[in-house]
């Protein structure tokens, strides 16, 4: 908060957004690339206000100073990040509701061996879904513990706990897994990862922690995250790769918000004609301003979150192929980071 309002008070630096792009002119952007150059340059004395570098310092009278000084030094620097990069995430906590999710779709299919393609997958860590751990409080699923597996902590609202509970009985197989993305983070160039960290508030630790165990595990796995300028159009030359016994999967979540309405339609129709003819299934995980079907909300009165929480939280929905048209399944409501979740 104290770095929001030196920030606020400082007009010339505000306008350095200006640089971004117009979807990216946000102030998280701008925290981002300071946090950046923190974490590039940490011996400094403003990143002693910053935990993700070993700080303790709170903010004082002296912050004012410091923070000028640093941003003296970073001005180029500044500019040069906020014109190329943007705010990703990478928040491996989605998972939490992806793994039931891929569960729920072998036991509703019956087909255990899935192809996985995750449609804007910046870094590809959603990949690696099947490498986590996560912990709903009363149980939990996904790998086992160990010191290199991430553990993803995910509350539970709602009464489809048992049912939740109980899906990894039809545990897939990822046969094959890829994504797609207009500028894939490459996760062996130190530069990008550190741009991944920096978009990670310096005080949170944990998905700190998380972050640095999902890059382990995609290094050592290799997931495939193909550079395409038109991801759409790469659909369907990836569906002609695959073998004949698995079952087609294209994922996204938070993409469709950043399209504007023309975009989006124009991708939602096409995404509904692939799953009718060609039979894949699409697993699309967005704001709930972005429905892919009718969801009527029946608040539940669940004290661990919110009934308004959960109306305005990210919908899972299911696209498979019907009789004439695909069927639409909402799945699971959830925090747009997986912090919780409803299972439907």
């Amino acid at each position: 908060m104290a770095l929001c309002r030196l920030i606020a008070g400082r007009p010339p630096l505000l306008e350095l957004l200006q640089h971004a792009s117009a979807t990216q002119r946000v102030p998280n952007l701008l925290l981002a690339a300071l946090h950046d150059r923190v974490l590039a340059s940490p011996m400094h004395e403003f990143g002693q206000y910053f935990p993700s570098v070993g700080g303790t310092r709170a903010p004082d009278a002296a912050l004012p100073a410091v923070f000028d000084a640093f941003v003296a030094t970073q001005g180029d620097a500044l500019t040069a990040l906020l014109a190329s990069r943007h705010t990703q995430t990478n928040e491996i906590g989605r998972c939490a509701v992806l793994w039931p999710a891929l569960c729920a779709l072998a036991a509703r299919s019956g087909q255990r061996r899935l192809a996985l393609l995750d449609f804007g997958c910046s870094a590809g860590l959603n990949l690696g879904v099947d490498h986590y751990r996560y912990d709903y409080g009363a149980f939990t699923l996904g790998a086992d513990d160990a010191p290199a597996v991430p553990t993803i902590a995910c509350q539970l609202a709602g009464a489809q706990t048992p049912a939740l509970r109980d899906s990894e009985r039809s545990a897939p197989l990822l046969v094959v897994r890829a994504g797609v993305d207009p500028a894939p983070v490459d996760v062996f160039d130190a530069t990008q990862r550190r741009w991944l960290r920096a978009c990670v508030w310096p005080y949170d630790r944990e998905r700190a922690t998380r972050l640095d165990l999902a890059l382990a595990i995609a290094q050592r796995e290799r997931f495939a995250a193909y550079r395409c300028d038109d991801c759409a159009a790469a659909i369907k030359p990836w569906l002609d790769t695959l073998p004949a016994d698995v079952l087609p999967v294209i994922f996204n979540s938070w993409v469709l918000h950043y399209f504007d309405a023309a975009t989006r339609q124009a991708h939602v129709s096409f995404m509904r004609e692939l799953v009718q003819r060609r039979g894949i299934v699409w697993l699309s995980a967005e704001g709930a301003h972005i429905p892919l079907g009718d969801a009527p909300f029946e608040p539940v009165g669940d004290a661990r979150v919110s009934d308004d929480a959960l109306a305005k939280g990210t919908q899972w929905w299911l696209a498979s192929p019907g009789a004439d048209t695909p069927a639409l399944t909402l799945l699971a409501r959830s925090h747009p980071h997986g912090r919780w979740l409803q299972w439907l």
